[in-house]
């Protein structure tokens, strides 16, 4: 089975989808290793790895898709749902992009209604015209016929034109044939049960950071939803990590009291493993 003919049989399936959020090799291997069948390579998460800041449209199709080629290769099995952004452009664009995800092996890809380039500034998401977003995401569905990679569409509408518009997007793509919906920033639990409403028994995919308006896992199952990634689960426990490690090396320690002993160091970055590969090419 292909990647995404194995994730729909996956979203068939009864239950919540988990995907942490990935951004390297390192971030894929461990995924696949803690056993998750999915994981969401993170533009946030990306743009953090990558450039040193946060996620405001500065990253690149370019550096997206060789963070996607690393974690692919490092976690082959897992099922990627790639976060193609706005697409990096025009409806030509997003056919570009979706195609190359798809050409090498993404499960998903993650297509968004916002403006590009964004306004100089760090706040609100001005979002495209809603004709614009359904033609960007026709687009989408028609290059995703190639390869048969799932097309998730995300609004992010909500907070300049309100939940009405978002909902009438999320149903606009349902009709344009999205396999996936995503209504991003929903104020509670009633935005959350319209957009799910809205997707018609499509899956709906929801951004779990946790907040105090954030339902948990648990809550997101019970409100219908089918997927959730938690973009700063593992990168917000990493930063403090490698804080960590440069706290101790300022005192003039080794290591901090979180660093994994030497060996299990190893073991998880997989020196054994070479080695017995390695084996039967030694004369």
């Amino acid at each position: 089975m292909t990647p995404p003919d194995r994730l729909r049989a996956l979203l068939a399936e009864p239950g919540f989808v988990t995907m942490p959020a990935v951004w390297d090799g390192l971030s894929a291997r461990l995924t696949a290793a803690a056993g998750f069948k999915t994981a969401f390579l993170s533009g946030s998460c990306c743009a953090a790895s990558r450039l040193g800041g946060p996620d405001l449209d500065l990253i690149s199709f370019g550096e997206m898709f060789d963070s996607f080629t690393m974690v692919h290769r490092a976690a082959p099995e897992l099922l990627v749902l790639a976060d193609g952004d706005h697409g990096y452009g025009n409806a030509m664009n997003v056919q570009r992009t979706v195609r190359a995800y798809g050409q090498a092996g993404a499960a998903a890809i993650l297509i968004e209604d916002k403006i590009t380039p964004r306004a100089l500034t760090a706040a609100g998401k001005p979002c495209l015209p809603r004709e614009e977003a359904r033609m960007k995401l026709r687009a989408a569905v028609q290059a995703a016929k190639e390869s048969g990679i799932l097309i998730l569409a995300r609004t992010d509408c909500r907070p300049t034109q309100g939940i009405d518009e978002a909902v009438a997007r999320i149903e606009m793509f349902v009709a344009e044939g999205a396999d996936i919906l995503f209504l991003d920033s929903p104020a509670d639990a009633d935005e959350y049960c319209r957009a799910v409403a809205a997707a018609g028994g499509r899956p709906s995919f929801a951004v779990l950071t946790p907040t105090p308006t954030t339902p948990s896992r648990a809550e997101a199952e019970a409100l219908g939803l089918k997927i959730g990634t938690y973009p700063t689960g593992m990168l917000s426990p990493a930063i403090a990590g490698i804080q960590a490690g440069l706290k101790a090396l300022l005192a003039g320690e080794a290591a901090a009291p979180s660093a994994l002993p030497p060996a299990e160091l190893r073991a998880t970055l997989g020196y054994g493993d070479y080695d017995v590969a390695a084996k039967p090419f030694i004369s």
